[in-house]
């Protein structure tokens, strides 16, 4: 990817630059400014500041910052097809005969502003009227440069490049989800393994710690900017008879990787209740506090945050006897770092220094973050729902966008990170596809392993015990 257009350096804190304009504070054009800032404009005025002319190029950052908000207001294909509509009308693109030096001035940054948008929002592109406008616009300037006709097919073949991949990736996930049998596995009075258990696999934390993190970057990498704002479209109120994307919300990526969140907690949890004897489930916890302690030193919180919750569900948690066996010391630390307390004021201390160690840092292996997921998606739900996305006046709250566009871009930053680590095909494919206990499936290995202790999981049991294993 071209350095000019790299996410990487348009995003970073460091890097994204709120301040939009240099206009005093007031009204331009129809755009608001407070203290240099573009705080606030109509749906048109914005549209308007997208549109590049001979003599001028919007920001990097506004340009993100609207591509992103926009959906919220008029679908991808709409602003596209209004985007052309201008730079038609305003270059004069129908006129019989064209004005080819004003033209080689405009064409450079429309191309720019399209490369762009494909780069950053590809799966925009996914329908035909997108594309359809796009070449229909560079066939419009095509006839000043032949130059023209070059950067539209690499466009156009890197675009088809990134979509293939996005949609390849997809397809496998896709399959991973229909192989994988969630479901309990029945079992006899005392449950055996249901699969070979995860020591047989990997007995090395660090190795496992890795190949979480292969798993977590190559679905990282598939969610689209998009979707955090998809996630939460709700009515325009300056048009009550639809949504926006109302006839799919378009967020499969993100909800795939939620979906990994759980069947890692689950798999943790499966993997410690499977073992019959207490020493070997003792030996399962203290494998995996390990792996989670690796996971926070590579800067992976996601998947500790997995396998801390896997490791405090009811079904483990109970194993008094089995966790009288564990060393917990370590385990209480990672506990401690990812204490929900003070809205995970902790979490929140450590992300910022895996955040500021990636900005400084000189191979990806020390670049690497990736965030306690659900907890992004909550920090965006709550920016979504404390702010309008309109002021009473009608005008687009933009302070707003600018802070989401803030907190989406950092996560483009990290999410494009490549993993420096070796996979090992046999790791991923068991963290795939292992068979792993229902929420019912790990109570009955739970009470199995260790007895019921009150009348209460006594009741419990006796009902699992007859309606999984047909036993009364």
């Amino acid at each position: 990817m071209p350095q000019t257009l790299s996410s990487t350096s348009m995003f970073t804190p460091c890097g994204f630059s709120p301040h939009l304009h240099t206009s005093k504070e007031g009204e331009q054009g129809g755009l608001i400014f407070q203290d240099g800032n573009l705080t606030s404009a109509s749906l048109d005025a914005l549209i308007q500041h997208l549109i590049p002319t001979t003599d001028y190029y919007p920001e990097k950052a506004y340009i993100f910052t609207f591509l992103l908000s926009s959906r919220l207001f008029i679908e991808p294909h709409e602003l596209l097809s209004r985007v052309c509509h201008k730079c038609i009308e305003q270059q004069r693109l129908d006129d019989p005969v064209l004005d080819k030096a004003r033209i080689r001035k405009f064409g450079p940054k429309i191309l720019q502003l399209l490369t762009e948008w494909t780069e950053t929002f590809p799966y925009d592109f996914q329908e035909e009227r997108m594309i359809g406008h796009l070449k229909d616009m560079i066939h419009r300037i095509a006839p000043c440069d032949e130059a023209y006709w070059k950067k539209m097919n690499q466009l156009l073949q890197a675009l088809n490049q990134k979509l293939a991949t996005l949609s390849h990736g997809q397809e496998g996930i896709v399959k991973i989800s229909t192989a994988v049998s969630d479901k309990l596995v029945a079992f006899k009075t005392k449950p055996p393994s249901i699969q070979r258990e995860i020591l047989s696999v990997c007995s090395d934390p660090y190795t496992l710690a890795q190949q979480l993190t292969h798993v977590e970057l190559e679905r990282l990498s598939h969610i689209g900017p998009e979707e955090f704002v998809q996630a939460f479209v709700h009515k325009d109120p300056l048009d009550g008879t639809k949504t926006c994307f109302s006839e799919q919300k378009k967020t499969s990526n993100l909800e795939a990787y939620v979906k990994w969140f759980n069947r890692l907690c689950y798999l943790v949890a499966t993997e410690i209740c499977m073992p019959a004897k207490k020493k070997q489930r003792a030996q399962v916890i203290e494998f995996f506090i390990d792996v989670a302690r690796e996971c926070f030193n590579i800067g992976n919180f996601n998947s500790l945050m997995a396998i801390i919750s896997g490791m405090n569900m009811s079904p483990v948690s109970r194993l008094k006897k089995t966790w009288s066996k564990v060393k917990t010391a370590k385990f209480f630390i990672l506990e401690h770092q990812m204490d929900p307390t003070g809205n995970f004021y902790n979490y929140r201390t450590a992300l910022r220094g895996a955040a500021h160690r990636s900005l400084t840092a000189h191979s990806n292996r020390e670049k690497i973050v990736i965030p306690f997921f659900s907890l992004l998606i909550k920090d965006i739900y709550f920016l979504n729902e404390g702010c309008a996305n309109r002021l009473p006046n009608g005008h687009v709250n933009f302070e707003k966008f600018l802070e989401l566009a803030k907190q989406v871009g950092e996560f483009i930053t990290w999410k494009q990170v490549e993993c420096p680590f070796e996979q090992d095909p046999n790791i991923i494919h068991y963290l795939h596809t292992a068979p792993i206990f229902t929420e019912d499936g790990l109570y009955l290995a739970s009470y199995e392993s260790e007895s019921p202790e009150n009348q209460t999981e006594k009741d419990r049991w006796k009902s699992l015990r007859s309606t999984i294993l047909g036993k009364t």
